[in-house]
């Protein structure tokens, strides 16, 4: 059948119509998507430019505050040795450390802690920031049988530092379980907080009538997330999304109990002050949209605040988007309750405001993407939960560690979030430090701490954040845990 001319036209101009619309509809998203991916990526531009200038950029030019003080610390497995003295039940690391080496020598400071001292005296900082070995002091982890060697050890240390004008900042936990209570499961085991208690008891009668400035556990995320949810650090049970959540809760219990303990029977006697230091990144949004910048918080919330909230906050108890994404995905994953464990409303009450002074360690900074349709299914984990994605640039500067990125105004914002999330708390910055090759012109190391002290000055002086001390990391080269000496 033959169409007439003028009917093939119409129709004609009808397709092409309809096409010319069908394209500058295409145009109109094609342009838009344009406008979009052109934004993240100027902004991912110019976070890399920010990144790149702030490891050269312009130093605060203020003078810290006359009542600043300055240190450095250790751990006392990475330093110690004397592995084989007086019935001493180290953990054993589960996992295997570069080239089979361990903390069996170390430094030595064990046998040489008069050399630390003196290098201490050299640097002319003001305090010295060192752990108890728990299982050094009490071998066994209970408080029946205590080491009198451990005691006199760490005496013959207080006693040396208070003869150099050096304040102790004693630190109560850090990583190293005696062995016989990681038997028992460690802080997967809620006893743990009694027996972190008892051992809390035993320092402070012994050492506390000269040390006055305590820290309770330092870095709980790292042993709970890395040691109970990975194999990152000791213990190494790769029960992720469960047993982290577990040992956090059992840790934040025990450093109440130790608090209080502190509080209630010496503090009257000793007048010394009390907390806990957390380890924090600085999480950046990969991109200025509300999306990735709700997820920057929750890598805060979910890593951070974890910790943080149930001490600090008015409030107290975990974040509430932890506790809301947790049990949702929980129940999805077919658990019949959440994976986070509750604590009681008299817990609540119990742990809240069980500090003196708000404990730091930062080093780095990540950049973060929200991840909402994390499939469900396989191992569970707190990254699951918190339906993020964080990574750093490859690009940016960093020390020998690849993680160690080079950004010093990640030090300022992390400042700044925890005096608007937490109020005035005067804030000890008890680790912050640099990796190199250990050369002796470590110009790197130079210009991280020129870089990073000028942040916490931004932060002093420009935000108006309650910073009181500064820690440098570390004192010694020493046993780096899971890299070993490498």
């Amino acid at each position: 059948h033959k169409k007439s001319k003028s009917t093939v036209t119409q129709i004609d101009k009808i397709r092409v119509s309809s096409e010319l619309k069908r394209i500058r509809t295409e145009l109109k998203r094609l342009t838009s998507l344009f406008q979009k991916t052109w934004k993240m990526e100027l902004y991912r531009l110019l976070l890399f430019i920010s990144c790149i200038l702030s490891s050269y950029g312009r130093l605060n030019p203020n003078r810290f505050p006359d009542d600043f003080f300055f240190g450095t610390a250790t751990a006392s497995y990475q330093i110690e040795g004397a592995w084989n003295l007086s019935d001493n039940f180290f953990i054993i690391f589960i996992i295997t450390y570069k080239y089979g080496s361990n903390g069996d020598i170390a430094c030595d400071s064990y046998h040489k802690y008069e050399e630390d001292v003196a290098l201490i005296k050299n640097m002319g900082v003001q305090f010295y920031r060192f752990s108890l070995s728990w299982s050094r002091i009490l071998p066994t982890g209970f408080d029946y049988k205590i080491n009198p060697d451990g005691i006199r050890y760490y005496n013959d240390l207080i006693n040396l530092l208070i003869k150099n004008d050096i304040v102790p900042l004693v630190t109560l936990f850090h990583w190293d379980t005696p062995q016989p209570l990681e038997d028992l499961g460690g802080f997967a085991n809620e006893l743990m907080a009694e027996w972190f208690e008892d051992y809390a008891r035993v320092v402070f009668e012994n050492f506390g009538d000269r040390v006055r400035h305590w820290l309770t556990f330092n870095e709980p995320r790292q042993i709970c997330l890395e040691g109970y949810g990975g194999d990152g650090k000791a213990p190494g049970y790769e029960s992720s999304g469960i047993g982290d959540y577990l040992c956090a809760h059992n840790l934040i219990r025990a450093h109440a109990r130790a608090y209080h303990l502190y509080d209630q029977e010496f503090r009257p006697l000793q007048n010394g002050n009390i907390s806990i230091t957390l380890d924090a990144v600085w999480s950046e949004p990969i991109t200025n949209s509300t999306f990735d910048k709700e997820a920057a918080e929750r890598v805060l919330e979910f890593q951070f605040a974890w910790f943080a909230d149930p001490i600090f906050s008015p409030n107290g108890d975990y974040p509430d988007v932890m506790k809301k994404l947790v049990a949702e995905r929980s129940q999805k994953e077919g658990f019949r309750r959440s994976r986070l464990p509750e604590f009681t409303g008299k817990e609540v009450e119990y742990i809240k405001g069980t500090s003196d002074f708000f404990g730091l360690n930062h080093y780095t900074t990540v950049v973060t993407k929200d991840a909402p349709d994390t499939p469900i299914g396989g191992k569970p984990s707190s990254l699951k939960d918190s339906q993020t994605v964080y990574s750093q640039d490859p690009s940016w500067p960093s020390g020998t560690s690849s993680w160690l990125k080079v950004i010093p105004w990640g030090f300022t914002r992390i400042l700044v979030w925890i005096k608007n999330r937490y109020g005035d708390i005067p804030i000890h910055i008890t680790e912050n430090g640099f990796s190199d090759h250990g050369e002796i012109d470590d110009q790197g190391r130079i210009n991280y701490y020129k870089l990073y002290l000028s942040a916490l000055l931004d932060a002093i002086y420009d935000h108006k954040v309650n910073v009181k001390m500064y820690t440098a990391w570390s004192l010694l080269d020493n046993f780096e845990w899971r890299d070993g000496y490498v």
